[in-house]
């Protein structure tokens, strides 16, 4: 760590949640001054644009690492608080359960709504099955005749939501107001002579021109393309598929993990035997619902956010899963289909803090957890960069340098 008098020229790498909450929170550190220290936010696309804008959204108490799930929830609310995140990135608290659903064909009607009733309502047969079978009455866009069993996963204010997308990207814009500059570009270098980081070389977005910039800090949050950064670095990439639904009428506010038990002969045209699938259903606060699948290393991991590949039928498996439960979201518009790619550490983690070399600093490998993780992880590393070290958890378990 530099002497505090000193000039700094910080380089963040990733533009995904990982590595605008970094920013954000370096911009708020109270040893931050724009005057002495420069900071740059390099990433190869877009914000957001992996993993960061595509993802469920969920906060849970009960996330993983515990070590830094209650600071990183805590700042979620505070964060929500002080930058109306409610209305700008569509926080709020939610309902969390799993289900066991009894899945039907998708040409089949449901037996709760006779032909030509709204869907603005449930017949009191409908509302009565819900209550016999211990259902929460406002999760009514499920089929209660269908349902099997409910079980919640969460007491009053122990899950939450954000919309990844506009969380990520709010994080970018608060921190640009403070000072971060943020710049398009694939990092193809990280200069270390001697294990002191010395500059970061990139190649320009637009223009293709290479680029060196020099540098006494550079925090490595590239998520699934830390290892094209950093090649010693044991992160690995799974491919996850999701897709956003408009459904039919506005439903509550719950977060599903599903076991939803499939037909036969699930689709007229297909022939296909009796199976289990497990989507995981996240109602927002826009009127969309956002549903995922399981992952996938089908494909390899691609150059780019950009570059990633987006298998239709994996898509439309999930669209027919929650379809086959749901008359809100079988009949639904679908708005999007997508996929991603998530970071893993193949020997624990996610790894957060200092490595071996002087000045470098790796914040990678949160899986499925980086929206709820960001925050804290953000917070943590303008700590390793402006005090030395971790102040707000003992995270002495997820430190690099004793992984790599």
């Amino acid at each position: 760590m530099s002497a505090a008098g000193d000039r700094r020229e910080i380089v963040i790498v990733g533009g995904g949640i990982i590595g605008c909450c970094s920013a954000y929170f370096l911009t708020r550190h109270p040893s931050y001054d724009p005057a002495r220290h420069k900071i740059t936010l390099l990433e190869a696309t877009d914000i957001a644009g992996g993993a960061s804008g595509k993802a469920g959204g969920l906060l849970a108490e009960w996330a993983y690492p515990s070590n830094i799930v209650g600071l990183s929830y805590a700042l979620h609310r505070e964060l929500a608080n002080e930058h109306d995140g409610k209305n700008r990135w569509g926080y709020r608290e939610t309902n969390c359960g799993q289900v066991v659903v009894r899945g039907r064909k998708l040409a089949e009607k449901s037996e709760s709504k006779a032909e030509g009733e709204s869907l603005q309502k449930r017949s009191t047969a409908a509302l009565s099955k819900l209550k016999s079978a211990k259902i929460p009455k406002d999760l009514d866009w499920i089929q209660p005749d269908l349902l099997r069993a409910y079980e919640s996963m969460s007491g009053p204010g122990e899950t939450a939501q954000v919309h990844p997308y506009l969380f990520t990207t709010s994080m970018a814009k608060l921190a640009e107001e403070q000072g971060l500059s943020v710049v398009f570009g694939t990092v193809t270098n990280i200069t270390r002579p001697s294990d002191v980081v010395e500059s970061v070389t990139y190649t320009e977005k637009v223009s293709g021109e290479s680029r060196t910039i020099p540098a006494t800090d550079v925090i490595v949050a590239a998520g699934p393309w830390t290892q094209a950064v950093l090649p010693e670095v044991p992160i690995l990439a799974t491919r996850a598929h999701s897709v956003v639904i408009r459904p039919t009428r506005p439903v509550s506010a719950y977060a599903l993990f599903t076991n939803i038990e499939i037909p036969a002969n699930f689709l007229p045209s297909k022939q296909s035997r009796p199976t289990v699938a497990a989507p995981e259903i996240y109602a927002r606060p826009d009127d969309t619902v956002y549903a995922c699948g399981d992952g996938d290393k089908t494909v390899p991991l691609p150059s780019t956010s950009a570059e990633v590949e987006v298998d239709d039928e994996r898509c439309q498996e999930i669209i027919d899963q929650v379809g086959c439960i749901s008359d809100e979201l079988r009949d639904g518009q679908v708005q999007t289909k997508q996929a991603c790619y998530l970071p893993s550490c193949a020997i624990g983690g996610p790894l957060i803090g200092l490595t071996n070399t002087k000045g470098l600093y790796l914040a990678s490998g949160h899986t499925c957890w980086g929206i709820q993780n960001g925050p804290g992880t953000g917070k943590l590393i303008s700590e390793f960069v402006f005090d030395g070290k971790a102040k707000s958890a003992k995270i002495g378990s997820l430190d690099p340098r004793e992984q790599i």
